[in-house]
């Protein structure tokens, strides 16, 4: 599987045997916008055009378009968890939020 971006908007991308073109859906967001292509080239100016669709649609309608993330996370995690990680965050002389952030840029 791999991604695309366009105008901050990303996409799954997967190739489909049975029909023998690539398929991407736009990731991140609620709605759901699919689009294909038979090269890659195509479905690069089928997913921009989809993301293009997308927010004129919502502009005509008088929609918010959904933004794919915030930057804001709320976990719920074990209390035994959250203390190990807020150790972890002042023995290094960060906050906690600034720990976590980099500990999921490491995330692959």
């Amino acid at each position: 599987m791999s991604t695309m971006t366009y105008k901050d908007y990303s996409a799954r991308i997967e190739f489909s045997d049975e029909d023998g073109c690539f398929i991407g859906r736009m990731a991140g967001i609620r709605d759901i916008v699919t689009f294909h292509g038979d090269s890659v080239a195509e479905l690069r100016a089928a997913f921009e055009e989809a993301v293009n669709d997308y927010l004129e649609t919502c502009e005509r309608e008088g929609l918010k378009p959904q933004r794919p993330y915030s930057g804001k996370v709320m976990l719920r995690i074990p209390p035994e968890v959250h203390a190990r990680a807020a150790m972890q965050a002042e023995a290094h002389g960060k906050s906690l939020n600034q720990w976590v952030a980099e500990a999921l840029r490491h995330v692959n």
